[in-house]
């Protein structure tokens, strides 16, 4: 069964643009990344699937259940971090996380206490009191300790240090292997690298691509390196050009016999071919005018 699927969703902002036409599946059981810069439509989306803010048109079911009919099912069975969490004023942790599970009707009090523990979060802290970090793990344990089939997570490693970030992640994976769907939103790219199996990419809320994230990385785009003095009038399949005290640095997906030509009739004392890294790979999704990709199928 898909844990989230979409036909055609898409929310208004009166004449502003939210999403359009977003078509995505997530299968039951993914670790799944949701890949876009600021203002791409990410959030709107999620507020979308869980009923915070209603459609202006299309289909989505979470879970199996339709967002418009079914958003108390729904959210008894998901698990949301929002990018930035609120509390009332002047509570204890421990009272914001029993106040949570108190919502869904549970006792989550021996879940949220082993969550607290690995998260080094003191429950006796009043939130008022907290770093914008703490008070992100307050909503990652209130995300988690109800054991939801599904978690959607906004955004949620902002604030937290790399110690933290790394203990988080380990969490997530081990409640993955243990059968729940993670929805990952963020705009950290190496995030989505090393967890999630697949990803979507999202601008101008629109998917512009799907697929394995080996896939979404495959290029035959190479960073190139050079030392000394070379001319590249002419030399098509160049972006991304850097130039510095005999240095120039490019992204090349040209022919590599031109390439090479190219550096021999130069003056060439050092040169490195290497494979971009993930950032330079996705940053084409991003720029105005890039074509969709069809790296698989939303």
């Amino acid at each position: 069964m898909e844990a989230i699927l979409t036909e055609n969703l898409t929310k208004c902002y009166g004449k502003a643009r939210g999403i359009t036409n977003l078509n995505l599946t997530v299968e039951e059981g993914e670790f799944f990344g949701f890949i876009g810069p600021n203002g791409a439509g990410k959030s709107t989306t999620i507020r979308t699937l869980l009923g915070l803010i209603h459609p202006s048109g299309g289909e989505a079911r979470v879970l199996g259940l339709d967002i418009r009919r079914d958003r108390k099912q729904i959210l008894e069975q998901v698990g949301y971090l929002p990018s930035e969490a609120v509390f009332y004023s002047g509570m204890r942790v421990r009272d914001v996380l029993k106040l949570s599970a108190a919502l869904r009707g549970l006792d989550c009090a021996g879940e949220g206490e082993a969550l607290c523990r690995r998260l080094q979060l003191d429950p006796a802290r009043r939130v008022d009191e907290l770093s914008f970090g703490n008070r992100k793990k307050v909503g990652i344990v209130c995300a988690l300790q109800h054991k939801p089939r599904l978690l959607i997570l906004d955004e949620p490693t902002s604030g937290l240090d790399p110690l933290m970030q790394r203990e988080f992640y380990d969490i997530l994976r081990e409640r993955n292997r243990a059968g729940t769907t993670v929805f990952l939103s963020s705009h950290v790219l190496s995030e989505i690298q090393r967890n999630c199996s697949r990803a979507a990419v999202i601008r101008e809320g629109g998917i512009i691509a799907c697929g394995s994230v080996e896939t979404l990385a495959q290029t035959s785009a190479r960073r190139v390196t050079v030392h000394g003095r070379i001319c590249l009038d002419g030399l098509k399949g160049i972006r991304d050009k850097n130039e510095s005290d005999g240095t120039v640095s490019f992204l090349y997906s040209g022919e590599i016999g031109h390439l090479l030509s190219c550096l021999a009739a130069g003056t060439v004392t050092d040169v490195s071919i290497s494979e971009p890294d993930l950032e330079e790979i996705f940053m084409h999704y991003y720029e105005e005018g890039s074509e969709r990709h069809d790296a698989g199928q939303a």
